[in-house]
């Protein structure tokens, strides 16, 4: 039997379902739509894949036929959504909007050696980590920016490992350059006081997840948006690349990295995140499962889906109210005109006795 389930938004804690979820009553192949195939997109779906697959399910396959996306966006009966009202503004949702934010964050694995060598011998002083993400690479950074960083990095008594694809000229002794780190691995490592990131939601749940303040520079996208909950929610500080300056970048990571708030505020909103009834991968699994095993789950889906946009906006009602708005008005005009007419003529009626 082969299912297309669409997800809109998807993620999930990678925590093992075997044994949590009874067996499913048949296998099934299962078609995943990625409305992006970037890196960090891809991230997001391979551990509800993965899960999937270990309970014996047929996932990445093309279906011949397929339908116009518009039609199977229309008929969708699940939307996996990268959300948790810990680390957004809670909102009322549809039985079929299920939130699974966080679903790739998971426990750290031991760092290379070399690599905790290093991160180790940083002392109390700990270290900086700095990664623009996947798709923003450092070497496109514009020059007086990258400048700005190696001068500002050779300012502080910390290290600072910076993800950067290419050769980087002028970076101080205190600076390792590499191209490829292992994210969550540093972001739980305790000697890692701060991340220098571009506000992806990726890296804001997985940062959150280990507990690590944040120094967010949005670029383009949602990032300007999780700065602004990164400032608001005092778990690190936002800053436009227009503000950046030597100075400007060293108060600030000076101030998340001495200041104990910020720390705090993580580890409360953390705790949070993590305090759930289920893992958002099991919730993952468990409702696309449901979907197949009810043949599509018609059950779930919102009325309101099956509208055209005029009757979604209630437009044909409103030009039907302002019809009868307009009808009220003629008549309350042609009531003033009689009334009017009838005292304008008993009035010179008077004059003329």
């Amino acid at each position: 039997m082969k299912v297309c389930v669409a997800c809109v938004l998807a993620a999930a804690l990678v925590w093992s379902v075997a044994g949590l979820l009874p067996p499913p009553q048949k296998t099934y192949s299962i078609l995943m739509l990625l409305p992006y195939w970037g890196k960090s997109h891809r991230n997001l779906f391979v551990p509800l894949s993965e899960a999937l697959a270990d309970r014996g399910h047929k996932v990445w396959q093309h279906f011949p036929d397929l339908p116009p996306l518009l039609d199977i966006e229309r008929n969708q009966s699940l939307a996996l959504m990268n959300s948790h009202f810990s680390i957004t503004t809670p909102m009322p949702l549809l039985p079929s909007q299920v939130e699974v934010g966080a679903m790739h964050c998971r426990p750290a694995k031991p760092l290379p050696q070399d690599l905790e060598a290093w991160i180790t011998g940083a002392g109390s002083a700990g270290v900086v980590y700095f990664s623009l993400g996947s798709i923003a690479s450092g070497k496109s950074m514009p020059s007086q920016y990258r400048q700005v960083f190696l001068e500002a990095f050779r300012r502080l008594p910390q290290r600072v490992l910076w993800k950067y694809e290419g050769k980087l000229e002028g970076a101080s002794d205190n600076v390792r350059v590499s191209s490829w780190l292992p994210q969550q691995d540093l972001l739980a490592h305790p000697s890692v006081k701060v991340f220098i990131s571009h506000g992806g939601l990726l890296s804001l749940q997985e940062s959150i997840f280990h507990v690590t303040p944040l120094l967010v520079l949005p670029i383009f996208g949602d990032q300007t948006r999780n700065g602004m909950f990164v400032d608001s929610s005092g778990v690190g500080r936002a800053l436009m690349w227009k503000e950046l300056t030597v100075d400007r970048i060293v108060d600030v990571l000076t101030d998340i990295i001495t200041n104990p708030r910020y720390q705090e505020n993580a580890a409360r909103i953390s705790a949070s995140l993590r305090d759930q009834l289920t893992t958002p991968q099991e919730r993952a699994v468990f409702w696309t499962e449901y979907v197949i095993r009810h043949r599509g789950a018609p059950q779930l889906r919102c009325p309101a889906a099956q509208l055209t946009w005029v009757e979604f906006l209630l437009l044909d009602m409103a030009c039907l109210l302002l019809l009868v708005l307009l009808l009220l008005l003629l008549l309350i005009r042609r009531l003033l005109r009689a009334i009017s007419a009838k005292l304008s003529g008993g009035y010179a009626k008077q004059k003329t006795t």
